[in-house]
């Protein structure tokens, strides 16, 4: 066989080796800090090369055996060094470093194959799950059940509820498309478990204003209705449940924001200066009452609904059919108008669901910028007028009063983007 190569196959092969070079230095460094790994710099760096090697060869003899055999080797090799030894001592039975050092030999493959891109990005995410091994395992001996219920609820609702729907418009005005609906699900569903998990894992190491943060990326309502009611119930605590509800809302805009950037991007130009002078508006009075804040007091955490339920996915994926074929048949008997009710309407109560109805007409050209712009802000405003309802019932009127001025101030920022553009 013919093995002289012309200089720009040379140049492949030097680039590819020193690229699973890199990968295997880059694994292997990091096992070398480890006294009790069976494998370290080296040992990951010639891995590396070998896997590029025999997918060369594998290449030349067009057999994949050759790249099986070799990852066979790889295996009995670190294997018969443990049996060697005498075994890794209990702390460590060594498995770790034994699939690092054959996820390593398969990158360098991967390399050579042509996705050097993809084996360097992949080497990286290795390299740091090796890296953070006792913070990823105080993290799992930290999950309660309910946690890991979360976390397989979201999985089944993503993985294997969403690709059974049919892609396919049904009922009035074509609006109700299974796959579409229950795809926002998952995606309020995941940005909802993001919160809610992170709230999870703070436990009494959460300040004032990350609960607020974390309330309001779980759910501005139960946070509004919580703090309130804490309010109430202690008097003395003028400042933080103010503090935390503002901040609660104003999470509600860059929740907006997000939506906005993953449904609809085409969007995101005309709605984000809108949103974001907002946020700035709305955080003055944020800024006022932590100023005001008793930092010694603490604060009561919402308990809120695990966003993964079945039952709260369902509850979600219902309401949003339903302002969906609102917003299409009032849009379409009343025009822009129609839309601009079905936004005060839906917004009393949720947000996400109007605007994604909203992104969605938008997307479909059902309507233009800027009326989705407009009925996502009135939206917003009538979200904040409930929630200033809320506060002002479940914790008295002058928690109403103080919401309602710092929810207003938002509202005032949004009202004035838009007339300004």
């Amino acid at each position: 066989m013919d093995f002289d190569l012309p200089a720009t196959d040379d140049l492949r092969i030097a680039v590819s080796l020193a690229t699973s070079l890199a990968i295997g230095l880059m694994m292997g460094l990091e096992r070398e800090r480890r006294p009790d790994a069976r494998a370290g710099l080296r040992t990951f760096a010639l891995a590396a090369l070998l896997g590029s090697l025999t997918a060369l060869l594998a290449d030349e003899f067009n057999s994949g055996w050759i790249l099986a055999a070799g990852l066979l080797t790889v295996g009995a090799a670190i294997g018969y060094a443990q049996l060697r030894d005498g075994g890794p001592p209990p702390a460590d039975p060594g498995t770790t470093t034994v699939v690092a050092l054959l996820v390593c030999y398969v990158l360098g493959a991967v390399v050579w194959v042509g996705y050097p891109t993809l084996a360097v990005m992949s080497g990286l995410a290795a390299t740091v799950l090796l890296t953070f091994k006792a913070e990823l395992s105080g993290i799992a001996r930290g999950l309660e059940r309910r946690d890991l219920i979360s976390v397989l609820q979201f999985l089944v609702v993503t993985f294997i509820v969403l690709p059974l729907l049919p892609d396919a418009d049904y009922g009035p005005y074509g609006a109700l498309n299974p796959y579409n609906i229950w795809l926002m699900v998952v995606l309020i569903s995941g940005i909802s478990l993001a919160g809610y998990v992170a709230m999870r894992w703070l436990g009494d190491r959460r300040s004032v204003v990350l609960l607020g943060l974390l309330g309001g990326l779980v759910s501005s309502t139960a946070t509004t209705l919580v703090q309130a009611r804490h309010a109430r119930s202690h008097p003395e605590s003028a400042a933080m449940p103010v503090l935390v509800i503002l901040l609660a809302n104003l999470v509600l805009l860059a929740r907006v924001a997000a939506l906005t950037a993953i449904v609809s991007p085409a969007l995101l130009p005309a709605l984000l200066p809108v949103l974001a002078t907002g946020l700035v508006a709305g955080a003055v009075p944020a800024l006022v009452w932590w100023r005001r804040m008793d930092a010694a007091e603490n604060m009561p955490t919402p308990t809120v609904t695990n966003p993964t339920e079945f039952r709260t996915a369902l509850g979600f994926a219902g309401l949003y059919a339903v302002v969906l074929v609102l917003a299409a048949w009032l849009a379409d008997v009343a025009g822009d108008r129609g839309l601009y009710v079905a936004s005060l309407l839906s917004g009393l109560t949720d947000v996400d669901a109007i605007t994604l109805s909203t992104l969605r007409m938008q997307g479909t050209g059902q309507v233009d910028a800027v009326v989705a712009v407009r009925a996502i802000v009135i939206a917003i405003a009538a979200n904040a007028a409930f929630k200033s309802g809320i506060a002002a019932f479940a914790g008295g009127a002058a928690l109403g009063r103080r919401c309602a001025a710092g929810l207003a101030c938002t509202v005032a920022g949004l009202a004035i983007a838009i007339a300004l553009s």
